[in-house]
This record gives C-alpha cells, structure tokens and sequence, in this order.
C-alpha cells in the first residue's frame, strides 16, 4: 500500500455499529405513516445505503411517503438515535496507527454530514479526520459514488490511485469503482461476503485488525 496516502472510511458499519439507533428510528418513521414493523433485525438492510433508496426499495413507498418518512426518521434520530451507537473494538487504535504512518483520513458517508460530524465528535475520533463528506439534508449528494467524488475532490492534488475506500456494503464499492479506485469490502458489517464478492471488492478483511495489517506501509 506505499501508493495510497488517502483512506475513505464509510462511517455505518464500518467504523461504528448504528444498528439500535439507525433501525429505531425507521421503526419510528414506519409507525408514523401506519406500517408496524415489530422486528429491528428486518430493518436491517437500512444500514448503509440512503434513505431514500431503501424506503422506496424494502416498503415501496411513493416519493411524498418517502419525504415524510425521512423527516420523521431525522425526529428521532436527532435527538435520540444518532447516540445509540458503537465503535467497532479496536478502531480509536486503527486510526492512530493509520494517522502515525503518514495516511490523511476521511469520512464518506451517505449520511447527512451534519450527523456524522456530531457522532465523529461523539466518540471523540473526529481529529484523526481532515474531512467528513457525507450527504446534504435536502437529500442530494446521497449516492455514494457521489460522496467518494466530493470527498477526493478536497484532495485535488492526488491522482485516483493515492485513494482507498473501506465499507461493509455493495454501495461503498460500487462508488469506489465509479471514481476509479480500489476498496476494501469488511465483513463485520452489515454486507455479507457474498455482496461484496459480487461487488468486485478489491480486497475483502474479515476484522479491524486486517485493515490495520493490509494498509501498513
């Protein structure tokens, strides 16, 4: 890895586990427009992609619903549901060891950035980042090829091949590959390997502790 300098971490799944908070409040959101989903773990696969994708795609609902769910979601989840959250053990270490080798760090996430700026100072990881791109509350900039663009549109200086993007679902890699750089796919989120296989991740890590070993220099 002597020709990376810039690692993109996804935030969901990746570095943290949102799932209670993430999944709680779209429970919420669907009690709001009338839909019981007495399940957490069937609300699952709202983890990682953008809202609007997976209100329209898991419950078919129209794009008023879908408008009505996510501000319903953001009621919950801003007061409440961004906090009921983790890290994954031993990432604060990653990021030190990754910080003292030379990488620059950021965040690309297609959470509202907003969000994710809260929950990096939340866990008190937000100095080990130069940015944190993530979407914008109107709903644009939420595809995450998009976010990886804006992302290393801040580091206009670097080629594509200075660049590596690590998530746990299809989403993340697919919008490594639209920008032109490799990806590692980690397996203790919320992709299974076989989406990330088929997702043609460049390297696949089954634990933070592989990271830190694939990206030491």
């Amino acid at each position: 890895m002597n020709n990376k300098q810039v690692i993109l971490f996804d935030l969901d799944g990746t570095l943290s586990d949102p799932k209670i908070g993430i999944t709680k409040s779209v429970q919420y959101a669907l009690a709001k427009l009338g839909i019981v989903e007495n399940h957490l773990d069937q609300l699952e696969p709202f983890i990682g992609p953008p809202l609007q994708v997976s209100f329209q795609e898991l419950y078919g609902l129209t794009e008023e619903q879908i408008n009505r769910a996510i501000h319903y979601y953001r009621e919950r989840f801003a007061d409440v549901g961004m906090f009921e959250n983790s890290l994954y053990a031993g990432i604060p270490a990653l990021l030190e060891d990754l910080k003292a080798q030379g990488y620059q760090l950021a965040i690309a996430t297609s959470k509202p950035t907003v969000f994710a700026e809260k929950i990096v100072h939340y866990f008190d990881i937000a100095h080990y980042f130069d940015i944190v791109a993530g979407s914008l509350l109107d709903g644009t900039r939420s595809a995450k090829g998009e976010v990886i663009a804006f992302a290393m549109d801040q580091f206009s200086h670097m080629t594509p091949s200075a660049f590596i993007m690590i998530g746990d679902r299809k989403h993340d890699l697919i919008g490594a590959h639209e920008n032109g750089i490799e990806c590692v796919g980690v397996t203790y989120g919320y992709g299974s390997l076989e989406e990330l296989e088929k997702a043609n991740a460049t390297y696949i890590v089954h634990s933070v502790n592989e990271i830190k070993k694939l990206l030491s220099v």
